[in-house]
């Protein structure tokens, strides 16, 4: 479904991201691994095509190189509404809410592109069911919610795009255990329902156990691809690379 090829991605002449290669097959459910800085919400952004736009305040854009396909297209010159309606929905990094909208505008914000009334109603009652919380705060103003319900909030969002490909950036980030779980549990659910994920995250034991392929990245580079088993296999990976 998805393949990266040889991509590169400069800023301001630093390299973020050096020669990577990724595959996701259809239905899988695929981590990106590693620390701080190691170029994953890069990676994304450059999937979703956001890393080029112009970013408010900022002069200069990165440069990427390499080609990204998907379903046999490519991609990587595309706008990123372009990239949207073709499938492949973007679930941000510290979940950013329309801070002024209710949760239900927030949600239906997500259908934006779509025309499909019924399928839209049908897709509310989904992410409801898996959400409850937020059914329950239907007409609150997202600014109000705590993180880990603004989190549910950003991924039921993204689902309401109608995902073939959905792109999870540390969906954990300062939530506490038990609401990392209950997160994890939900997507989860919505891999199961058929939706194909890639996930970037610091929890690497989390990740593991979601995952069934796991890409190690490391100063911009893949540095390790496999099953957790294959992975664990290793104890200079273990050691170095995954803190296990």
């Amino acid at each position: 479904m998805l393949e990266v090829r040889n991509l590169t991605v400069h800023y301001n002449g630093a390299i973020a991201l050096n020669n990577v290669n990724i595959k996701v097959e259809e239905g899988e459910f695929v981590g990106v691994v590693g620390p701080n800085g190691s170029g994953k919400t890069t990676l994304l952004r450059a999937i979703s095509g956001v890393l080029t736009e112009v970013e408010p305040g900022k002069k200069e854009r990165p440069t990427l190189s390499g080609t990204i396909m998907f379903n046999g297209k490519r991609i990587d010159k595309l706008k990123p509404w372009q990239i949207t309606k073709m499938g492949v929905i973007h679930c941000p990094e510290r979940r950013r809410p329309f801070a002024e909208m209710t949760v239900l505008e927030n949600l239906m914000m997500g259908a934006y592109l779509r025309k499909d009334k019924k399928g839209i109603e049908r897709d509310l009652e989904w992410v409801y069911e898996l959400f409850p919380v937020l059914k329950e705060r239907t007409d609150q103003m997202s600014r109000t919610l705590s993180g880990g319900e603004q989190q549910m909030l950003a991924i039921a969002r993204a689902l309401m795009s109608k995902p073939k490909l959905l792109l999870i950036d540390e969906p954990s980030l300062g939530l506490a255990p038990i609401l990392k779980k209950k997160v994890f549990d939900c997507i989860m659910e919505v891999w199961r329902s058929g939706v194909t994920i890639l996930l970037v995250e610091q929890d690497v034991a989390i990740t593991l156990a979601a995952a069934q392929r796991i890409y190690i990245l490391a100063h911009g580079r893949i540095v390790a691809e496999g099953t957790k088993e294959e992975l664990m296999k290793d104890r200079d990976l273990r050691e170095i690379y995954l803190g296990l």
